[in-house]
């Protein structure tokens, strides 16, 4: 059961309490090594954004993996069905594996991931053939959901939904429901502080919405708690707070293994000119939005603190919702191992600036070794930060959690 729920491989961390004030963290159990992979973990549980499906980002209804080919990736985003690309044998895409739901159509990435998310939580979710009644209730809670929090998405109200079928289905109920109270929790003031963030000035009234509709289509009397006000914020907020972004991409997965053939020097700049030429043309049509994207609750992940000279970071290379962690320096065995919140630019900008964009999203100030240095510098941001103060906004955040 623990492969399937937060299973993670060859672990060289483990969480531990350090205080009630900050919580748990995540901690080397060996030394680590620069580029070393610290940990590959699965999670407990998974959803792609609502925006994000309905635009045609085709990816696996369980992993996220995407299911275009690299070719028709780039087609789609660049809005030519006519592109052609160079060395199509580099694209990982198999699709003569994959799979449908038979009674509801939605697509899997292979009959493993099928089979894993009818086990989990799919028989309770499958909408059958009222996949595109508008008057279904998980219809009507998902269409309120997106007429609540537009792009640039970064939670879903379905992660919340597979919690609970994932309950309503399980055996051993109680295993699940402590499953999901390993992730951090929060006072009150702190919840509506995150639902607001999520939802907006009216977020009272959209959130007890909400509620009725999520209540009208998974109510179960076990997790009657779950639907009530209160705990319903709850769950909304342990939602925002710890879900991790999951971006995957097909083009990017050809790119990288592009960059990997031993090509003559003439040739590899010609494809590394093309690759360069199709980035810039993509981000002219679509903008930033390249990836297959969606979020996730991962148990050992979800320990690791803020630091913003962090020694490891996220990435999901195998293409779906496998998150490896991977170390950016050495690590000493018992060393705590800290990840960013923020972008790489936003990691430049002053303490006062940094402090603001973590306060606003996460709720804490930052006490990391950089901070602490600068903590005699004036708490004003520089002209140039003022006028970059309105471009800190959730895209940015999302773009640092879903690299590929």
């Amino acid at each position: 059961m623990a492969a399937a729920a937060g299973g993670h491989a060859g672990a060289a961390a483990e969480a531990r309490f350090i205080s009630s004030a900050k919580g748990k963290g995540l901690f080397a159990t060996k030394n680590i090594r620069k580029g070393e992979t610290v940990f590959v973990e699965r999670p407990v549980v998974s959803s792609q954004f609502l925006w994000n499906a309905l635009y045609n980002y085709r990816a696996c209804d369980h992993c996220l993996r995407a299911l275009e080919t690299a070719e028709e990736n780039a087609q789609r985003l660049l809005g030519k069905s006519s592109l052609v690309l160079p060395h199509p044998e580099q694209c990982s895409i198999r699709k003569d594996l994959h799979q449908q739901c038979p009674r509801c159509q939605v697509t899997y990435c292979s009959a493993e991931c099928r089979q894993a998310a009818l086990e989990q939580y799919h028989q309770v979710l499958c909408l059958g053939p009222s996949r595109d009644d508008p008057t279904h209730p998980l219809n009507k809670l998902q269409e309120a959901w997106r007429n609540m929090h537009y792009p640039p998405e970064t939670s879903s109200i379905m992660l919340m939904a597979r919690m609970v079928a994932t309950i309503k289905q399980a055996k051993d109920k109680e295993w699940w429901i402590k499953a999901f109270s390993q992730f951090c929790s929060k006072t009150a003031n702190e919840e509506e502080e995150i639902v607001h963030k999520l939802l907006g000035d009216k977020f009272k009234g959209q959130l007890e919405l909400l509620r009725l509709l999520f209540t009208e289509a998974l109510y179960d009397e076990y997790l009657s708690r779950w639907f009530t006000p209160e705990g319903f914020r709850s769950l909304f907020a342990l939602v925002g707070t710890n879900g991790q972004g999951i971006g995957t991409s097909s083009l990017s997965q050809w790119v990288h293994a592009c960059d990997a053939l031993d090509l003559p020097m003439l040739q590899r700049e010609e494809l590394d000119a093309f690759i360069d030429q199709l980035y810039k043309d993509i981000e002219k049509e679509s903008g930033e939005f390249l990836n297959c994207e969606g979020s996730g609750l991962y148990v050992l992940q979800s320990c690791c603190n803020h630091s913003c000279i962090p020694n490891a970071e996220t990435s999901f290379p195998e293409n779906n919702f496998l998150l490896h962690l991977t170390a950016l320096e050495d690590i000493e065995a018992g060393e705590e191992i800290c990840i960013s919140y923020l972008d790489c630019c936003q990691r430049e900008r002053s303490r006062h600036s940094r402090n603001k964009i973590l306060r606003e999203n996460y709720l804490f100030t930052c006490s990391c070794p950089k901070c602490l240095a600068q903590a005699d510098d004036a708490d004003v941001t520089s002209d140039e930060e003022e006028e970059g103060e309105g471009e800190t906004d959730d895209a940015e955040l999302e773009d640092e959690m879903t690299d590929v």
